[in-house]
């Protein structure tokens, strides 16, 4: 009997995995390169007389899409890949491309969401004396808040109280108990949502709370419905009075718009109560379940006038492509000020349809500001040019930049392409570290006692380019103070990379991070 269990797990894992590349761009690449190899073999075959021509037609239609991509504001490691798919692929290699620009299934999306964006972009106004007040503490800081505002119009914010959990675990206990003091309504919004202990004891009090007649929303990313919750999952939901939605349903190969993941973890109660970090909904990130070893994950809680960005940043993805709503209840509730609370904090998000990498702008802006330190945990390293030279320019000039990565990886091929990234860095006086215990799944920056941010923002293509994502830009509150102590606690759990390690690495994980280099920007 254990063993047909083992078999059905088995198979289950099978079956998840094969559903997860179909649905990934990875999947698409894949998919596309055998493609292409088919028709190529089938052309020559049926049209040998012509191949003469069919030649000449692919390699002029392949020189109009790579002047096209030369031409275009994208990052050069983005340019190179394609350059590289197009050269090994032939003429499909530049269909690939057109179909992703032509985004199928994705521009009536695009348009929906920017038309909420437009409509209600200047709700949350700048407060000029905060602002005035940041630059005579610190003009970086201040012009910082002037390029978040004047991009998508995230004001800078004060007086806010701002706890910082070290642990999934910590944010879970007060979540639930900030959960149940909610009067008028619950917000979530989450990258993963899995039946388990901890979205367990979250949904009884959300069941309670809706009978009560608070206004509770929940919503998802579709890839939940890959082996974490059934495809009907938000109709079992609503039938509890709770308001439930899936973003982004999957349909393999049918448009791009499935490539933009809704990354974001944002809670608001009442709209005084606001959390965001690393941690999903799911038992792994608390800890109650096991896989990859000890989670490492952080988070935040904000209390304050900065939890009303959290909130109008869900209004805007629940409401995407519904103009008109009046976001005014949600946003004209009585927040609590903290007089004695120093610093300020500004809550920001961006999408895939941007033109500025807002995420990578604020990490740069870190970087190149820097004093003294730079501390950064992040469970991917997948780089473009711009950030990689941010990141050794600052270790260049002698400031003290320490990267902690996983020990135990969750996806085994980008964390060999990680580590192709490790040499250069370490050449320029970085010092990277492996969480030895396990998984870091924490996405933080901190510099110089002053500095922090706390989100959800990776150091990879998919979370810089293509998924909706949120952070929270901190200076000055007292608990970057806990966020460093907590980086030099994990530090201790850690084993510094060398280059001798890296050489003592299998052949075959070397080779598969460096095969996989040139298609990073797609993976």
């Amino acid at each position: 009997m254990e063993k047909k269990q083992l078999r059905l797990v088995a198979k289950s894992k099978i079956k998840g995995t094969l559903l997860r590349m179909a649905f990934s761009r990875t999947g698409i690449i894949l998919f596309l390169f055998l493609l292409a190899v088919g028709v190529v073999l089938l052309v020559m075959n049926a049209f040998t007389e012509y191949i003469s021509q069919v030649w000449e037609f692919a390699f002029l239609f392949n020189i109009i899409v790579v002047v096209r991509i030369l031409n275009t504001e994208m990052d050069y490691s983005a340019k190179l890949t394609w350059i590289l798919v197009i050269a090994f692929t032939s003429v499909f290699g530049g269909l690939f491309y057109i179909y992703t620009k032509l985004d199928i299934g994705n521009r009536a999306v695009k348009h929906g969401y920017m038309e909420i964006i437009e409509e209600h972009r200047h709700e949350l106004s700048q407060n000029e004396d905060i602002l005035e007040e940041a630059k005579g503490q610190n003009i970086e800081v201040a012009r910082l808040a002037q390029y978040l505002y004047a991009n998508d119009a995230f004001p800078i914010t004060s007086k806010n109280d701002i706890t910082f959990y070290p642990l999934g675990e910590n944010k879970w206990e007060d979540m639930l108990e900030e959960l149940q003091k909610a009067e008028k309504f619950i917000f979530f919004e989450y990258f993963i949502l899995e039946e388990g202990m901890m979205w367990g004891s979250i949904l009884n009090i959300l069941k309670e709370k809706a009978s009560q007649g608070v206004d509770v929303r929940v919503m998802y990313d579709g890839t939940c419905a890959i082996g974490k919750v059934p495809y009907n999952y938000p109709k079992l939901v609503q039938s509890l009075g709770i308001k439930c939605k899936m973003h982004s349903p999957l349909r393999p190969f049918a448009s791009t718009y499935y490539n933009y993941r809704d990354h974001r973890k944002i809670l608001v109660i009442d709209g005084k109560v606001g959390f965001t970090g690393g941690v999903n909904l799911a038992d792994e990130y608390i800890n109650q379940k096991e896989v990859f070893g000890h989670w490492k994950d952080t988070a935040i809680r904000i209390k304050g006038e900065a939890v009303k960005t959290l909130t109008h940043m869900f209004l805007n993805m629940w409401y995407f492509g519904q103009p008109g709503v009046d976001y005014s209840p949600y946003l004209s509730v009585e927040i609590e000020t903290f007089p004695e609370a120093k610093g300020y904090a500004i809550p920001y998000g961006f999408n895939p349809f941007d033109t500025e990498r807002v995420g990578q702008r604020v990490y740069e802006d870190i970087l190149y500001n820097a004093k003294n330190y730079v501390h950064i945990i992040t469970p991917y390293l997948i780089l473009d040019d711009s950030l990689l030279q941010a990141i050794k320019y600052a270790a260049k000039r002698g400031i003290d930049v320490r990267i902690i990565l996983p020990g135990i990886p969750d996806k085994k091929a980008v964390y060999d392409l990680a580590k192709t990234y490790i040499p250069f860095l370490l050449e320029s006086g970085v010092r990277v570290y492996f969480y030895t215990p396990g998984f870091v799944h924490a996405k933080e920056f901190i510099s110089d006692d002053c500095k922090a941010v706390v989100g959800t923002i990776n150091l990879d293509y998919r979370s810089l380019y293509h998924h909706f994502e949120c952070g929270c830009f901190l200076y000055d509150v007292d608990c970057i103070v806990d966020i460093e102590k907590d980086f030099q606690d994990t530090l201790s759990k850690c084993s510094e990379v060398t280059k001798e390690l890296l050489e003592q690495e299998k052949l075959s994980s070397k080779i598969l991070g460096r095969s996989i280099r040139f298609v990073a920007p797609l993976l």
